[in-house]
């Protein structure tokens, strides 16, 4: 657990300053060195303009994580509000609530967030929405469930009888409860959300060259993956080695929540 811990945080680390560290300029062209194998000078090589990979990997570490990061707590928020209204609002609320969740599930989520970020075209913006309105159902889920569960309990009753306003009552009472069954969610969401990132950035629907992220370097790196194929590897691996390191996190956070409900 605490080598899953620390290979997380070293990855947010390397998002937060990684730039500072970086040797070289990740949008430099260097067509003298292009392509170059790793070395002294390059020490993952260069790509088919002569930037820097580690540079860009660095810088990339921003934009994939720090773009994840934003999308998951938007949709945190987005469906934590949802599912508190489908709890507390009554049967109809519960209703329309719930029907939206199920229609959007319906679809795969990242099929979703391609047709919606080529209708708005390509861009940030474009990822940042579609992403966002494809991945705050399973926050609701979990906050009605949490919800419905808590509507039953003394102290909420009493809370209700007292005179405390439903907003109230979601402040102190709902939320409180709701955290740790959320952060265990969000864990797996913003590991999705990476991923979904990165999925985009390879069809070119995400972040825009010049600026570095690791879907879009896979996409320039497709076109030589046969006689330089390191340069689809590292991205690659930065992809696969943060989504595994923060679900590896999340099973920890939810295996550690579970014992202390037992020992409770």
């Amino acid at each position: 657990m605490r080598s899953v811990i620390t290979l997380t945080i070293l990855f947010i680390v390397l998002a937060v300053v990684g730039p500072l560290l970086a040797p070289h300029d990740p949008t430099a062209i260097n067509i003298p060195h292009r392509l170059s194998a790793p070395g002294d000078e390059w020490l993952l090589g260069t790509d088919a303009l002569g930037r820097d990979i580690l540079s860009r990997l660095l810088y990339g570490a921003r934009w994939s994580l720090g773009l994840a990061f934003l999308i998951s707590v938007i949709g945190l928020c987005i469906g934590t509000l949802f599912g508190l209204i489908a709890a507390l609002g009554g049967k109809t609320a519960d209703w329309l609530v719930m029907r939206t969740t199920d229609t959007f599930l319906a679809f795969p989520e990242l099929v979703a967030a391609v047709v919606i970020a080529g209708v708005l075209g390509a861009g940030t913006g474009s990822l940042i929405f579609a992403l966002c309105v494809t991945g705050w159902m399973r926050y609701c889920r979990v906050a009605r469930g949490v919800g419905l569960t808590l509507k039953t309990r003394g102290y909420v009753i009493q809370a209700k009888l007292a005179g405390m306003s439903a907003l109230s009552i979601a402040r102190w009472h709902y939320l409180p409860a709701l955290l740790p069954s959320l952060a265990v969610v969000w864990t797996g969401m913003f590991a999705r959300a990476i991923l979904g990132i990165s999925a985009l950035g390879f069809l070119g629907f995400g972040v825009q060259p010049p600026m570095p992220e690791w879907g879009t370097m896979l996409l320039e790196a497709r076109l030589h993956m046969r006689s330089t194929p390191l340069q689809m590897i590292w991205p690659g691996l930065a992809v696969v080695m943060c989504v595994l390191a923060i679900n590896l996190a999340g099973d920890a956070l939810r295996d550690a929540l579970a014992k202390e409900n037992n020992a409770v």
